[in-house]
């Protein structure tokens, strides 16, 4: 009968030594994911609909809140509250059932640069008749793209 002989890993460590070297291949692998994904998700942070706004030189800071209601306004008129699209006739009512739950309600108005003057004068319009008083406007500062800020 044949005897087997077993081998032993063991010994194959003992003779080639240890690596004691860091891989960055993996870390580096991770940290190019996580570029991508901040690259990806930054643009969608932007609440209310994308509008091409109007630049000036140093519009006022206001901190972006939960509170606050975004009303865009599209370079064709259309209208929105938040994300959800608005006829103008409807607006008024629109904003009245949302100040009668939350009267102290901050409102950020977008205006695009390209829409007419008056269509965003009718947002402000309507935002106050209905009883808001922390209404303002949003611009992006002449400087470096630093995003969308508040102007009041």
């Amino acid at each position: 009968m044949a005897t087997h002989r077993w081998h032993s890993s063991l010994g194959k460590l003992g003779a080639a030594g240890l690596n004691s070297d860091i891989n960055v291949t993996p870390l580096v692998d991770v940290c190019l994911v996580l570029l991508i994904i901040f690259m990806v998700v930054t643009p969608m942070l932007q609440k209310g609909v994308p509008v091409n706004l109007p630049v000036t030189e140093d519009p006022e800071k206001t901190p972006d809140t939960d509170k606050q209601l975004q009303i865009s306004v599209k370079a064709d008129g259309t209208v929105y509250l938040g994300s959800l699209p608005v006829l103008k006739q409807q607006m008024q009512s629109e904003l009245e059932k949302i100040h009668e739950r939350t009267p102290d309600r901050e409102i950020a108005v977008k205006g695009d640069k390209l829409v007419k003057y008056g269509a965003v004068l009718d947002a402000l319009k309507a935002c106050r008749e209905v009883g808001f008083n922390n209404v303002g406007l949003i611009a992006q500062p002449k400087k470096s793209g630093q995003g969308a800020r508040p102007c009041k």
